[in-house]
């Protein structure tokens, strides 16, 4: 019997995968591989090349395995350009999902772990944001994440689907060198772009009220975060109660002037930050509490920031030749 780990080819995907295999419990991934990297996954991982779309498919490949239970990571992930393509948003996130627990209730699979995102907050106005602040999403992004948890709601409700939506920010590191994170929108992938390239990196803002003038973010570290799904899987696997939400944060969050000083130092690369304008909208920090994930899933920060940065950099060098 195993998981299903949709999206399990990504950058967080194949983290999730490892961390389930550490602790002895068989997988099989699905992904159409639109972002995800085969070569992300251990070789002897159960691969099936697949859409959530497909719900045929889905169904399928849940009976074949034996599948207990789902780790839904499939989506499209980037907000900033879900504003222009809303509708290809929607399809991806909201009518993958509903077609992904449509296919779980044929094949009687009823848990379910689904990763949402702190996009459903859009621009919170507190210093620390929690599970009770109020969910204000401002991209098509972060209304499918809501809409996802509402539907995993509804099924719950309906079916008795047990479920729990884990929402994090900036997901940064690696736990293996060769999964690193291949965004073109993230920010350490960016700088690391930008010094292997020979160039400087830019940061957007100087003047926020924060210590050092530049925003204040909540980053996370992918393995961290691949064993928290694992805790869900196991607690809603022994029938225990969970929220029907957490959120992943550190509790305190850093600069991005902490970064790139952090990135100096581990990189060996000497290097002042170009400054550019503050992007409109950009509240000055956003970071998230993680005291109820503490109490229920054995969360907490087991990466400092130069642990993200040094696992992160060795990766992506490894993955260029650089």
């Amino acid at each position: 019997m195993s998981w299903l780990v949709t999206g399990g080819a990504g950058y967080i995907g194949a983290h999730v995968v490892r961390a389930f295999a550490a602790q002895g419990i068989d997988t099989v991934v699905v992904d159409d591989l639109s972002s995800g990297r085969h070569a992300f996954l251990p070789d002897d991982t159960e691969f099936v090349h697949g859409t959530i779309l497909d719900g045929a498919q889905l169904e399928s490949t849940m009976q074949r395995y034996e599948v207990r239970g789902v780790v839904h990571l499939a989506g499209y992930k980037y907000a900033g350009v879900s504003v222009s393509k809303p509708l290809h948003t929607y399809q991806q996130n909201v009518t993958g999902t509903a077609t992904l627990l449509a296919a779980m209730d044929a094949a009687g699979v009823d848990r379910m772990v689904f990763s949402s995102s702190a996009a459903v907050y859009g621009t919170p106005d507190v210093d620390l944001v929690t599970e009770e602040t109020e969910t204000r999403p401002q991209s098509p992004y972060g209304e499918s994440k809501l809409i996802g948890e509402w539907l995993l709601a509804d099924q719950g409700r309906a079916t008795g689907l047990r479920h729990t939506s884990l929402r994090y920010f900036n997901v940064v590191g690696s736990g293996t060198s060769d999964v690193f994170d291949p965004s073109p929108h993230n920010l350490f992938p960016l700088v690391f772009d930008a010094l292997l390239g020979g160039r400087t990196p830019r940061i957007n803002g100087d003047d926020y009220p924060t210590p050092d003038g530049t925003c204040v973010r909540d980053y996370i570290h992918a393995a961290d975060l691949a064993d928290a799904h694992v805790v869900a899987a196991r607690r809603l696997e022994a029938g225990e109660g969970l929220e029907p939400v957490y959120n992943l944060g550190s509790g305190d969050g850093v600069s991005v002037g902490e970064i790139m000083r952090t990135v100096a130092e581990v990189t060996g690369i000497d290097f002042t930050p170009e400054v550019g304008p503050r992007r409109p909208g950009d509240p000055a920090r956003i970071v998230a509490s993680g005291e109820l994930a503490a109490r229920d899933l054995d969360w907490r920060m087991r990466h400092s920031l130069a642990d993200m940065v040094r696992t992160a950099w060795d990766a992506r060098r490894e993955a260029t030749g650089g």
